[in-house]
């Protein structure tokens, strides 16, 4: 079993940036990869960015490239999403999800998710 607990949304105004963390407790040492994925009212949860949690190599989906980071401390069990140069359409609840198999942009790859935080991005 792995634990997972987001802390970092908030409302923001276009432009603005956040970071969000999420702590990681339990099973860890099996976790293989980390993801943060997304969900906005009446649309279903979309893949932000995954992580694997070994070699640190990232992934991300088009429309958050040059904008997103995400990045973990493994000393801390926590991974990170720093979010620059928001915009509208990134409001959504944000998640944190971990597996230990393959990182995957498919949710149901992710067997470990958090309790979501909300970010909110005013025009």
């Amino acid at each position: 079993q792995v634990q997972l607990v987001e802390s970092g949304g908030g409302l923001v105004q276009t432009g603005e940036s956040l970071r969000l963390s999420c702590a990681a407790s339990g099973r860890t040492s099996s976790t293989s990869a980390m993801a943060w994925f997304r969900q906005a009212p009446g649309k279903e949860r979309e893949f932000v960015a995954h992580i694997f949690w070994s070699g640190g190599s990232t992934y991300y989906r088009d429309s958050v490239k040059g904008r997103f980071t995400i990045s973990r401390d493994s000393a801390k069990n926590t991974m990170y999403l720093q979010m620059n140069s928001l915009k509208p359409e990134d409001t959504a609840v944000y998640y944190c999800a971990a597996t230990f198999r393959i990182a995957s942009t498919n949710p149901q790859a992710y067997d470990y998710w958090g309790q979501g935080t909300q970010v909110t991005v005013s025009s």
